[in-house]
């Protein structure tokens, strides 16, 4: 069977934040000009907001700047920020209420809102279909195409009904061939697509390497008489003594608490599992206290880049620009990353628009990067650009009054930048050099095991299909990973993804479950041999978040 081909004038991939917002700005600028563009916006998820996942306190800043009648159009964003609270946990039952004074100014959330991004996301792609853009939620861009001078030239989505053997089943569907004068790459962190550009076009060649942290997020429905609708907390601290890090608890609308944690990529020891020191989190009073008689209704996790301006990659290559989180424009100074991507696809919407005016041949559209620092995006991180590297190398405390004293003093402006150069992956040590880690087994009421909370995220993914976590080595996790560091996939995935079992004949063997995958790109980032490869499953596949 033939690829069916579709032509579009921009695509869009990643129905988030940076992809909505490029498409709806690009969108409007047409419209104003009266220029008919055809713009094309891909999510692999089975609806828009289906695999976002953020916190989230959200400062409104672009979305003003993007749709300013937002509130009188219904847009999902009603709790206001009443108070910030932050924590120093110090053992597992006492706490230290820090005085806003001691704490970087970035991390005051005055004016801002909580929200569910996912809603906020869902009410985005009303916008940009009311628009005219085509929004095409469950197609999974699988490859990049190329045109025949190697420029983008748009994608192409994965193939439907193919077995877990690879063999054509009855439902056999090809995927079909978009192409467009230039693609948007929006994936969020660690876009697979992103990282195959990244490497074919050098574009990461004269910055330090990106960091990571995986965010984890439940949503508990609490007794009235413990809420405290817009209350934002942040804790540092325990229970996290071999990982930098912190949690946040937000209450949201409706009797809503939104509880997390944040765990750096970078720990060194193998025997960590950020899953549990999740669930230990809760059992501390400062969480406990709220959660008690409460009910767990959601539960998800994602990777986030938080390397900030020094890690940010060259955006632009010939057909296409990098948006967002794909390229890692998260402002970690204020533990936010939506404003910032929305932006960054404004300014990508406007860069293209001047070119696809002028109707010039495709090209790198270079401009952007000049765009982008004439923004105050730009600014933002910018003047953040030392926070998460401060952290690597000084910990959470030296770290921490090292940022409270630039941000709050110097505002960012000290005249020298602090690097962190190396991969998150590459400080793992030895597993007999560390010392391991006895977590508590849940109790079924604040904390839970993996199964029972993956349940929750509506993960769900077609059986009989090819496995989409790619191991380029198939014998190292038994020959080299289990020996070495008792093979940490088994814990650094939040999903139960990864396990050792032992065959009949007394062998350890690596089982995948790939059915439990909610997509949080951990392993293709931690793995210490960097031996596994996410790529995308069919489409519809992974989380169904329901308002995330």
């Amino acid at each position: 069977m033939e690829r069916e081909v579709m032509e579009f004038d921009v695509i869009v991939v990643g129905g988030g934040p940076s992809g909505l917002s490029t498409a709806i700005k690009l969108k409007q600028l047409a419209n104003d000009n009266s220029q008919d563009l055809n713009i094309c916006v891909l999510e692999k998820g089975s609806e828009i907001g289906a695999h976002i996942l953020s916190g989230a306190v959200f400062e409104t800043k672009a979305l003003d700047e993007l749709l300013p009648n937002w509130q009188q159009d219904g847009a999902p964003v009603n709790t206001k920020v009443t108070g910030d609270d932050i924590y120093l946990l110090k053992n597992e039952q006492s706490a230290t209420k820090l005085p806003n004074m001691i704490t970087p100014k970035t991390m005051h959330n005055t004016g801002n809102y909580i929200v569910s991004m996912a809603n906020v996301c869902r009410w985005l792609g009303e916008q940009a279909e009311s628009l005219g853009i085509e929004v095409y939620p469950g197609f999974a861009a699988a490859q990049v195409h190329y045109d025949e001078k190697g420029n983008v030239a748009g994608v192409i989505t994965g193939d439907m009904g193919v077995s877990e053997a690879g063999e054509q089943k009855d439902t056999y569907m090809p995927g079909m061939l978009l192409t467009a004068k230039y693609t948007v790459f929006a994936e969020g962190c660690r876009g697979h697509l992103g990282k195959t550009l990244i490497e074919k076009f050098d574009l990461a060649k004269d910055v330090s390497p990106q960091h990571y942290g995986i965010g984890f997020k439940e949503i508990w429905d609490i007794p009235p008489e413990q809420h405290n609708e817009g209350l934002v907390v942040h804790t540092a601290g325990w229970p996290l003594k071999d990982a930098t890090g912190g949690s946040y608890f937000y209450h949201a609308e409706n009797n809503q608490v939104f509880v997390g944690l944040i765990v750096d990529l970078n720990y060194d020891n193998p025997h960590l599992s950020p899953f549990d020191e999740f669930q230990r989190l809760k059992h501390h009073p400062v969480i406990a206290n709220t959660l008690k008689g409460g009910t767990r209704v959601a539960y998800g996790a994602r990777a986030i880049a938080k390397g900030g301006l020094n890690s940010l990659p060259k955006m632009t290559f010939p057909g296409g620009i990098m948006v967002g989180c794909e390229a890692g424009t998260l402002n970690f100074s204020k533990i936010k990353g939506n404003h910032t991507a929305m932006k960054s696809g404004m300014i990508a919407a406007e860069t293209l628009f001047e070119l696809l005016k002028t109707e010039q041949a495709v090209c790198d559209p270079v401009q952007y990067a000049e765009n982008f620092k004439n923004s105050w995006v730009y600014d933002e991180l910018y003047a953040s650009r030392n926070f998460g590297a401060a952290i690597h190398k000084f910990g959470n405390f030296i770290g921490g009054a090292y940022n409270t004293i630039d941000q709050n003093i110097f505002g960012g402006k000290l005249p020298f930048s602090i690097s962190d150069s190396k991969p998150d992956y590459a400080g793992m040590k030895k597993a007999a050099d560390m010392p391991k880690i006895d977590y508590p087994k849940p109790d079924g009421n604040l904390s839970f095991d993996k199964l029972s909370s993956v349940f929750l995220s509506n993960t769900n993914h077609e059986e009989d299909q090819p496995c989409h976590l790619h191991l380029k080595d198939p014998s190292i996790p038994i020959k080299v990973n289990l020996p070495d560091f008792n093979e940490p996939a088994q814990r650094y995935c939040p999903a139960g993804v990864y396990e050792i079992i032992e065959q009949a004949d007394g062998e350890k063997a690596f089982q995948i479950n790939a059915q439990n995958c909610v997509h949080c790109k951990t392993c293709d980032i931690k793995e210490p041999q960097q031996n596994i490869n996410w790529v995308v499953p069919e489409g519809t596949g992974g989380p169904n978040y329901p308002n995330m």
